[in-house]
């Protein structure tokens, strides 16, 4: 299944948001990502605005939680508590809009993560045990999504994925294109993670950073990857809707 991250959305008004939204059922999607940032956050108040734009257009949605301002790993409890208050009332809110899957990010390092590094573990674990409670609570599958290389990110390898999420029920998000930035070593990732990934991000880069391009104007080897991709939800994460049209028209002639 295939769908548009809400990363192509750029308007700022729910008017913006049913535009393109009607775009997007015309390219042929199944589904749209809605991303919850500024300066549309989906929460209790907000949510069942963008619920109806979609449900009008019969199409289904995953969400991507925030992650500006969040970090599940901090030391300080009250940030941490504030940041586990957001994503909570994401996926509640998420599951209210039957949603089929809540993308969220890993906790990123600081001072005293990287001094720290067994507390920062402990802590960032403790956090992951809370949302994966929350997932089985609302009944919504909850994927952890690997980073891209930067450094403050956590979660750049699949090894490292496998450590924070070691004997939690979570999901994990695989980002293709995020993976195109840290190891390449896209085999070793679905042999390690495979049976727990829940939700896909696709798009493009030239393997020196995050660029969201459209699928065939990166580095990623997409004839290789693509066909040993898990059965998922698929989501084009790139800039605009001429990006999700030219990369779903990549997809199509693939293996043609």
């Amino acid at each position: 299944m295939l769908g548009l991250s809400m990363t192509a959305f750029s308007g700022k008004s729910i008017k913006d948001f049913e535009e393109w939204a009607g775009k997007a059922q015309k390219l042929g999607f199944d589904f749209i990502e809605l991303l919850s940032e500024w300066p549309h956050y989906l929460t209790r108040a907000s949510y069942r605005d963008f619920a109806e734009i979609v449900e009008s257009y019969g199409m289904k949605i995953t969400v991507h939680a925030p992650f500006s301002d969040i970090n599940i790993g901090a030391f300080n409890e009250k940030i941490r508590r504030a940041a586990l208050e957001v994503l909570r009332e994401t996926i509640e809110v998420a599951a209210e809009m039957n949603a089929l899957v809540v993308t969220i990010h890993p906790g990123h390092c600081s001072p005293l993560s990287v001094k720290h590094r067994e507390k920062y573990l402990e802590i960032h674990r403790k956090s992951l045990r809370k949302i994966a409670a929350w997932s089985g609570e609302f009944g919504i599958k909850v994927g952890l999504e690997n980073m891209p290389r930067f450094p403050i990110l956590d979660a750049q390898s699949c090894e490292r994925l496998a450590e924070l999420v070691a004997d939690i029920d979570i999901g994990i998000t695989l980002d293709v294109g995020h993976l195109n930035t840290t190891t390449r070593n896209f085999d070793r990732f679905i042999q390690l993670l495979g049976s727990r990934i829940v939700h896909l991000h696709l798009h493009d880069n030239r393997g020196d950073k995050d660029e969201h391009l459209p699928l065939g104007e990166g580095t990623v080897p997409w004839a290789q990857v693509v066909p040993k991709l898990p059965t998922a939800t698929w989501s084009l994460e790139v800039g605009n809707i001429e990006s999700a049209r030219k990369s779903l028209e990549f997809l199509k002639n693939l293996h043609r």
